[in-house]
């Protein structure tokens, strides 16, 4: 497909890294309502073009590939990158989130002159918060931990890369990122509904599968609204070059206070927590929801297009505190904020507009 090319007479264009994902939809839909914002969407899946975005499919671990597809982009003044190369363990991820992210800039780098900033999405890992209890709450100038981890090589290459360049980068850590966007890895509000949506077809409460110790401990959770405009203003606010800024809100809770919220919302009762793995038991539920989606004519997603559980798992299986100081941000001049139970609740309601859950 022919892609239009970017008018170059718009003050700011954006490339978007991983525009299928949770933070890339999210990201593109807040810069859509921007009108100095033309955006460029990259991914493996293409997209829908409007008159003002365009998509490329590309596989950014094939540098040819890359190169390829991004060299009549001359006119990228930002580059957000939010793509996600999942492996089965820390250290093979290194490697080919890496080298996607060299792609990407090394392409964009021969293409446009106007390049301006690199914005780089990163998350807790970067703490060492998915190794297990850790200095919380965390805050961006705490000390790095033991490596293989893809987050920090990333931000490194960054770093040595912008020495002696006219353009500078940020690298912005959420929490849990609540969002809509199905056929992603990394989906909890997406697993919690398709959840409670079969607990319910079963007659069943809704019991909590986490770790035994996780049900009250403190976490947080970042909004997928919140943090593309986060995002967006770490990447044209001069005073955040060459930073990195935790993005969460402070509203910290304990599952054993928001489960039963959720519970509430879906009309379900709750029964004491029962530690499962989801992506086990909730392999043979494929033809259910297949029910569910005939008995309550819902969008025909795939059962896998709605199946995040081995990330739920992950979340579930935190039994100590996941929390990290925003407050940087908020010095630097970010106030917005997201209340956490009703961003569950928005979440819930529009996979309700979209048919996904009944």
């Amino acid at each position: 497909m022919e892609h239009k090319a970017v008018n170059q007479s718009r003050k700011k264009v954006a490339l978007v890294a991983g525009a299928q994902c949770i933070i890339g939809r999210n990201l593109i839909s807040y810069l859509e309502t921007l009108d100095e914002w033309e955006i460029v969407g990259l991914s493996r899946r293409e997209g829908v073009n409007t008159n003002k975005i365009s998509y490329i499919s590309v596989d950014l671990l094939n540098e040819a590939d890359t190169e390829a597809k991004l060299n009549h982009l001359t006119g990228i003044t930002h580059i957000f990158y939010a793509a996600y190369q999942d492996k089965p363990s820390w250290a093979e991820l290194v490697a080919p989130n890496l080298a996607m992210l060299v792609n990407v800039v090394n392409g964009i780098e021969k293409a446009s002159p106007c390049l301006q900033h690199i914005s780089l999405m990163q998350g807790y890992k970067v703490y060492g918060a998915h190794l297990g209890p850790f200095k919380s709450p965390a805050r961006e100038s705490d000390a790095g931990h033991m490596p293989p981890e893809f987050n920090v090589d990333q931000q490194q290459f960054l770093e040595q890369r912008q020495i002696g360049k006219s353009w500078n980068w940020s690298a912005i850590r959420p929490a849990v990122v609540g969002g809509v966007a199905l056929g992603n890895p990394m989906n909890l509000a997406v697993a919690i509904a398709v959840y409670a949506t079969l607990s319910k077809q079963l007659g069943l409460p809704l019991r909590f599968p986490g770790k035994p110790g996780a049900y009250d401990k403190l976490l947080e959770f970042t909004d997928a609204g919140l943090l593309a405009k986060a995002t967006v203003w770490a990447a044209t606010t001069p005073q955040c070059a060459n930073q990195a800024f935790n993005i969460n809100y402070g509203d910290i809770f304990r599952w054993s206070e928001m489960w039963p919220k959720i519970a509430r919302y879906f009309e379900l009762e709750t029964a004491p927590p029962l530690p499962m793995s989801l992506n086990v038991i909730m392999a043979d539920k494929e033809e259910m929801w297949r029910k569910i989606i005939e008995q309550n004519n819902l969008a025909s997603h795939t059962y896998q297009e709605v199946s995040s559980w081995a990330f739920a798992d992950f979340v579930f299986s935190w039994d100590y505190d996941m929390l990290a100081d925003g407050s940087k941000a908020r010095r630097f001049g970010f106030h917005e904020y997201v209340e956490t139970e009703q961003m569950f609740y928005s979440l819930f309601d529009e996979l309700r507009v979209q048919k996904v859950i009944p």
